[in-house]
Formats: C-alpha cells, structure tokens, sequence
C-alpha cells in the first residue's frame, strides 16, 4: 500500500529548512504532494505560481515529490489526493504548541488523516521565511538559508522596491 504524505505550507519563500523537511519525509512516504498555500490573508511577498515554481525547483530531483497550490481546507486537499499523512515541520519548542493545536483540528475534520512532525535540522531550526524576507528587505546575505533561485528573486525585488 502506497502512503500519500501533504507538506503544507505557504512557502513565502521556500527554504533550506522546508527543504530539508521535504527531502526527508520523500525518504519516509511513498509519494509526498508539496501542497503551496495561496494564503491571501498573510499577503505574500510572492505570488502562488512563483512560490510554487521555486518549491518545484528545489526538489525537482526527488521523483517521488510532486508540488500542488491550493486555497481551502487542508484536509479537503488531502482527501482529494488520497494523503492519509500530515507532514509538518518543527523549527523550535515554541512550533510545538501551535502545530499540536492544528494537528488535533485537522484530526477533528478528518480523523482519517494522521499529522507527522518532522524535527528541524539544527542549521535551520532559526531559519523562517518570514525572517529571511527580513534580511533580505535590509541587504543582507540569505545565500545560508534559500537557493539560488530564491536569493537571486529576493535581490531583484529588493532593487525595485529601493
């Protein structure tokens, strides 16, 4: 029996740690869908087919890995792709709390659906998207914490807004 995981996320931009996360659950599921937030609350930095492009990218070497957007429910989406797994990654204690409340929501919804926590490697367990834009937004280097292709966006956004 095949197991489908979902790595949700709004991946404003992908990182090293969501990457690490995302190359480490490919090793642990059969298949995993990389489900990329629209998430037009948040007001992301970049838009749901540039984010999905640079999450698609990054692990374009990993076969079992396919990248899905999505806008709704988490565990609609799931049971549209028949994922009975839940991959969420922890950065810190402080993740714990939040990721506990959700996971216990979603097995509300559907209760079908398990949530699977995925410990941070220790270089990225500061490393947030949130916080890279930041240091970008100021100039500073963030070649540690994305790819390439993600560095060079963030720089060329950073050019126009200044």
């Amino acid at each position: 029996m095949d197991i489908t995981a979902i790595y949700p996320g709004t991946f404003d931009p992908v990182t090293l740690g969501h990457i690490d996360v995302a190359t480490r659950a490919s090793r642990m599921f059969d298949n995993v869908v990389i489900a990329v937030a629209e998430s037009p609350g948040k007001q992301p930095h970049f838009d749901l087919e540039t984010r999905s492009g640079f999450v698609a990218d990054a692990l374009a070497d990993l076969s079992n890995i396919r990248v899905q957007s999505f806008c709704g429910l988490l565990v609609d989406v799931a049971s549209e792709i028949d994922a009975t797994v839940i991959v969420r990654g922890l950065r810190a204690v402080s993740d714990f709390e939040y990721e506990v409340q959700l996971a216990n929501l979603n097995r509300q919804l559907n209760p079908e659906i398990e949530t699977v926590f995925v410990a941070a490697a220790s270089q990225y367990t500061f490393v947030s998207s949130s916080i890279v834009r930041e240091i970008a937004k100021l100039g500073g280097d963030v070649s540690r914490f994305v790819n390439p292709a993600v560095e060079l966006a963030l720089r060329e956004t950073r050019a126009r807004d200044v």
